[in-house]
């Protein structure tokens, strides 16, 4: 199985840009040949949060027409610069999306289950995952323990370095810690949210964040250091399932650097 994973996508309503500089909806429409273009073809494109930049039925308007071009299957989620009744009103026909107050969802077609998570706080840029959602999480595990998981959130659980990033990750990480640490199946826990590729171990299972579609977040771990965005080169992550050694997950840029060339 191939899942392809975009996020922070920041469009914004057509014919406007973002900082009065970026078309994040132009970046999209960059991406979305990239993830047509790649052999092979992924399985699923799952969309980390920030779809868009202000939570407005425009914009999401001009997402869902920009998604048109992609002929892959792809499920959404909100992050905190999202709005879930405009995000479920432009959708209304993703069924997935309607089921409760959270934007929470299991894919289980596939050999490798997603659990979608749903970590926003409306009105707040912080993530956090409440009771009600940590114990929906629990009896989803509970339901498949022998299948192999993963878990997909938009704000990441652990201290970066980058500050202002860590100001506003998801709250309440250690009783997550805690259900990740006793389910044994989950294989990853996919981010977005700090515009960066990271990797690391935690309670027993990897954590990966993916990089925008449009820019990144600066690298600077100065704990002074006030965040700032680049034009560094936007990228998804594809998270290649193998039975046998577990998944493997490659930072794949978009963008055009030229022919390959042979060794020798």
């Amino acid at each position: 199985m191939l899942l392809a994973q975009i996020s922070d996508l920041h469009v914004t309503a057509a014919g406007h840009r973002l900082f009065d500089r970026l078309d994040t909806g132009a970046y999209l429409a960059r991406a979305i040949d990239h993830l047509k273009g790649l052999r092979p073809r992924p399985d699923l494109v799952l969309v980390t949060g920030d779809l868009v930049d202000g939570g407005a039925v425009s914009e999401y308007e001009h997402l869902r027409a920009r998604l048109a071009a992609l002929d892959l299957p792809y499920r959404l989620m909100p992050g905190n610069h999202d709005d879930r009744d405009s995000l479920r009103a432009v959708f209304a026909d993703h069924c997935y999306l309607r089921a409760g107050t959270f934007m929470n969802y299991v894919v289980d077609e596939f050999p490798l289950r997603i659990i979608a998570l749903d970590t926003v706080v409306a009105g707040e840029t912080g993530g956090l995952l409440c009771r009600e959602r940590l114990a929906w999480l629990e009896a989803r595990l509970a339901e498949a323990p022998a299948e192999p998981t993963v878990i997909a959130m938009h704000h990441p659980p652990f201290v970066s370095g980058i500050a202002e990033m860590d100001a506003i990750n998801c709250a309440n990480s250690a009783a997550l810690g805690t259900i990740v640490a006793r389910n044994p199946q989950i294989e990853r826990i996919l981010c977005g949210h700090i515009h960066r590729p990271i990797c690391l171990r935690w309670h027993g299972t990897v954590v990966t964040t993916a990089p925008g579609t449009a820019h990144q977040v600066l690298l600077d771990v100065d704990p002074d250091a006030p965040v700032s965005w680049i034009l560094e080169p936007p990228a998804c992550h594809l998270h290649h399932w193998w039975p046998e050694d577990g998944l493997v997950t490659h930072v794949s840029y978009i963008g055009d650097y030229g022919p390959a060339h042979a060794y020798g």
